[in-house]
């Protein structure tokens, strides 16, 4: 089973297709999608090396072009901003991150940005507390240029030996993926 969804996603990411659903979900990612654009992007540059800066453009764009969604979300629809928080059990933190983001609002971005944690949590709490939204464009383009520029550049130079390691013991990467997914959602449910 395992092996026919493994094969399934690298023929998906070799797909004419696979571009812009990569691009719908860089984009929902930052506004309201939970899914994170890389389990997209990490087949795809694994499938098409040549193209690795390409795909790292394409999710970059539509991440800050859905992060511009996020923060009109928690701007002009505060309710319905507080409601996808609530869903994504961070409403009961609000207050703090009120003071965080009034202190410290560009770093939040810019290191949150960098990591796993759903973008859509620090776009639409920007739009919420009216953060500058100049400087959130600015930082919002800088740190997912970083991460997927990171992500293709990691996987191109050294993803070709990475495949062939996750190939030989399927089950126990994906065991691995699975627990590391767990930890990431565990981490942002409860910090």
């Amino acid at each position: 089973m395992l092996r026919k969804l493994y094969d399934w996603v690298f023929s998906l990411a070799r797909s004419k297709h696979a571009t812009p659903a990569m691009a719908v979900v860089s984009f929902t990612e930052s506004s309201f999608f939970p899914i994170p654009p890389d389990v997209m992007l990490g087949p795809m540059v694994l499938a098409r090396p040549d193209r690795a800066y390409y795909y790292a453009t394409v999710c970059t764009v539509a991440s800050v072009l859905g992060a511009i969604l996020g923060y009109a979300i928690g701007y002009f629809l505060t309710d319905v901003g507080m409601m996808i928080l609530t869903w994504l059990g961070k409403a009961d933190t609000f207050e703090a991150s009120k003071a965080l983001f009034q202190q410290h609002g560009a770093w939040v971005i810019l290191i949150k940005g960098l990591t796993p944690i759903p973008f859509k949590l620090i776009t639409i709490a920007s739009g919420i507390f009216q953060f500058n939204f100049a400087l959130f464009l600015a930082l919002c383009a800088l740190t997912r240029a970083g991460r997927f520029f990171l992500v293709a550049f990691v996987l191109k130079t050294w993803g070709p030996v990475v495949l062939e390691m996750v190939e030989k013991r399927l089950a126990l990467w994906t065991f691995i993926g699975l627990g590391v997914l767990l930890a990431a959602f565990l981490a942002v449910r409860f910090i």
